[in-house]
Order: structure tokens, then sequence, then C-alpha cells
């Protein structure tokens, strides 16, 4: 075997949608430190995700693969899939992170924003499992999937039936790709954010920081490092799970005594990964 074919052997790679910022940013960047190949796609945010890819390349010492492209188109996944192959050589891991948050009460549902969070928040994720999956069993390295949900998928809010609902879709569709691909030594998690400051900071993220009971609202290189250990040998017998990194924030619940510190709080939800 040459050089050349050992030095691909032996690297490793990861395929992150919606990586130019936020979550999708921060497990890009805790990735690449720990020497991935990265690729990372995005939709219409060109300035990011250039940011990024040059922060990727930094911390990788090699180049990051950038891709822009609408997930919510169903033969998007198989392109994306076949240009990470084709910038990398093959894919260890795919982090199923692109999505978006609408909310509305059920009354007053627009059939567009349920078309839109069905396609790119559940659709796409199976997709691209489908696809890298394929890919991962004829190379016969084994592989990580992680699909990121959100604690609203354990949670109900009002006005987040669809994308609550979605997510707690996407985690139970998780349980069974885990047990469907095994047998091939790939596993497949999901990581449920919730409180994660992915956009600018404002007034609102301080106010949900305070209510959380570790004291500070989340970063996406909380999420990062999670993903991180998750696709490590150290996490070598786990499969199937939902790790849920909030700093406690839906643990307490209704507060018996009607106070809203530590509790439920009519709080717009804010988080959109």
């Amino acid at each position: 075997m040459s050089e050349q074919s050992q030095a691909i052997g032996k690297k490793k790679t990861a395929l992150v949608t919606g990586g130019s910022r936020g979550i999708g940013r921060g497990i890009a960047l805790a990735l690449a430190e720990a020497g991935y190949e990265i690729m990372i796609t995005h939709y219409q945010d060109d300035m990011m995700a250039e940011q990024t890819a040059d922060e990727i390349a930094h911390l990788s010492g090699g180049v990051c693969t950038v891709r822009e492209g609408d997930l919510r188109e169903a033969a998007e996944a198989e392109r994306t899939v076949a240009e990470a192959i084709r910038a990398m050589g093959h894919i260890d891991v795919l982090v199923n992170n692109a999505g978006i948050g609408m909310y509305s009460s059920i009354t007053e549902l627009p059939l567009e924003h349920l078309d839109f969070t069905m396609e790119l928040n559940f659709r796409a994720p199976m997709l691209l499992m489908r696809e890298a999956s394929k890919h991962m069993i004829e190379a016969g390295r084994g592989g990580n999937i992680i699909n990121i949900v959100s604690t609203h998928a354990e949670r109900a809010y009002p006005g987040d039936a669809v994308y609550g609902g979605i997510k707690a879709a996407l985690k139970r569709a998780t349980e069974s790709v885990a047990l469907d691909l095994s047998p091939y030594g790939i596993r497949v998690n999901c990581i449920a954010p919730g409180g994660i400051l992915v956009r600018e900071r404002e007034p609102l993220h301080d106010e949900v920081g305070s209510m959380v009971p570790l004291g500070r609202i989340g970063m996406p290189e909380d999420i990062g490092q999670a993903a991180l250990w998750l696709v490590s040998e150290h996490a070598s017998y786990i499969t199937g799970i939902t790790i849920r990194i909030d700093g406690g924030l839906i643990l307490p619940g209704m507060p018996e005594d009607g106070q809203t510190s530590w509790g439920y709080r009519k709080v717009r939800p804010f988080r959109v990964n």
C-alpha cells in the first residue's frame, strides 16, 4: 500500500450540515481541532461559511470543503454526500445539524411552515443518513452519525407542535436507525441541546441563562465537545441514545410553589440549530 493510501486510510473525516454558525460551527471546530478533515454545508450564509471554513482549516491543518445548498430538496442530500466522498475520500462522521424553528398555534399553523420544517428537520436527516450509511457500509470502516434534536423533543411548549414534534420524531427514528446499522459498526445517536447561544447575544439570552440550574446559557462549544466524545472510542459502546445538554434547564418543570425560577415560564423559544 502506498504512503498516500495509508494516509487516506487513517484520515478521519466529518460532514456537518448547517456548519457555518451556531451549534454546527461549534461541532465542526471541535472535530477539526481533534484532527478531522471537515466538510460543512450551509444555505445562503456565504460570509459566515467562509469564516468558519478558515477557522476549521487553521485548526485541522487541511482544507475545509464548503457546500451551499437547500436540503429541503430531496436530491440535495444525495449530492451533498457524493460531494463529501469526492472531496474527502470517505465519511467517518455525519452530523445532521441543519434545521430551523418555526412556531405557531395549531389554529393558525401555515401549511408552508409545516412543510418547510418537515422537509428540513426530518426528511433531510433521514435521506442523509440513508446515503451516508450506504457509503459507510460499503467502505467497511464503521462510522458515527449524530442527529441534533432538541429538549423540545421531550418538553411541550405552546406553539411548538411542529418543531418539537418533528424533533421528537427524529429522536425516535434515530433509535431504529441505530438498530439497522449496528451490525456494521455504525453508531447512531442524538444530542438534544437546550438554551444554547447560537446568534448574537441579547438580553433574552442572559434572562434564560439565569433560569438554568447551572447558572448560564449554553455555548456551541459545549455541544461540540460532547459530539467529539460521542464519536470517539471512549463512547464505543454507546448507540441509540439521546444526550441532553441544557445545564439542567428542563429538569424542574412546573414548580409547586408557583415561582418562575428554575421552572416553567412562558418565554418564546429562541434556539434555531
